[in-house]
């Protein structure tokens, strides 16, 4: 366990190194000014006077809790999809000849540097997506002196979506020992597949008269890791306090990445190096 922390923290120290991890800081900050400005116009009394109804707290609530999921929404995707682009390199920069070849002469395993390497990044992107969503939490409430801690449930929805697509970013960089497929395999996933899928299923049911067609899209939809439904109803539900009424997408999506880091982890105990 001890080597897996060494090799988490190595990884962080090259996120630094590689400035990532300032890159995203100073995003996550811009994001959280401009919040700042943004709700500083809004004011209560205007909130207040679109609301009839007798429960006027409660309403509020609500309201505030919609600002901050409106401008939180677009800003995690974004966020995803720059974790996606800068992790994709960890695992083939500790692949390349005399980094690999120096750090298996040291006394740790492949399975604790490999699981090292992958945990390394999982903690980089936690550390950021927290900050950013924290930030843009605590701007909010304190403008309108309403505290909803279910919203900071984002952060473990959102580094959870990652750690699925980071499993394939981490196999393909065993198996190719570069980035490009890895990274655009995510992409894949996280922009067409899973949305697409999860619309099959739900949007375009009723116009799919095919039993057929209608086999496949559910055979791929439990097999693909649902990061669609992740950073969408789930990441919602966790953030208004009624946490994940359906577990399956984030038991399939969990068996996909354990299924996948096991088979990553197969292929780097095999090679020769």
């Amino acid at each position: 366990m001890n080597n897996i922390w060494i090799t988490t923290w190595y990884t962080v120290r090259e996120a630094l190194a590689r400035k990532v991890f300032l890159f995203f800081l100073g995003l996550s900050a811009l994001a959280i000014i401009i919040t700042a400005i943004v709700v500083n116009v809004l004011s209560n009394e205007a909130l207040e006077s679109s609301i009839t109804v007798h429960d006027k707290n409660l309403l509020l609530d609500q309201i505030v809790t919609s600002i901050q999921l409106m401008i939180t929404t677009p800003l995690i995707s974004l966020c995803i999809l720059l974790a996606v682009f800068s992790s994709a390199s960890f695992v083939p920069n500790m692949l390349e000849k005399g980094n690999i070849d120096l750090l298996l002469s040291k006394p740790i395993s492949r399975l604790q540097l490999l699981l090292g390497k992958y945990f390394g990044g999982l903690l980089v992107v936690f550390i950021n997506v927290a900050f950013l969503v924290i930030g843009i939490w605590l701007v909010i409430s304190l403008r309108f002196s309403i505290f909803n801690f279910a919203f900071l449930n984002i952060i473990l929805s959102v580094t959870f979506t990652f750690a699925v697509l980071y499993s394939l970013i981490v196999l393909f960089g065993v198996i190719t020992q570069g980035s490009i497929l890895g990274m655009m395999s995510a992409y894949f996933i996280f922009l067409i597949l899973s949305p697409l899928l999860y619309a099959g299923r739900t949007k375009f049911s009723a116009v799919i008269t095919s039993d057929f067609l209608k086999s496949v899209i559910d055979f791929f939809y439990y097999i693909v890791p649902k990061t669609s439904e992740l950073i969408g109803n789930i990441t919602v539900n966790l953030a208004v306090g009624e946490g994940i009424v359906d577990w399956q997408p984030v038991l399939t999506s969990l068996g996909f990445t354990v299924v996948v880091m096991w088979y990553a982890i197969f292929i780097f105990r095999k090679k020769d190096f």
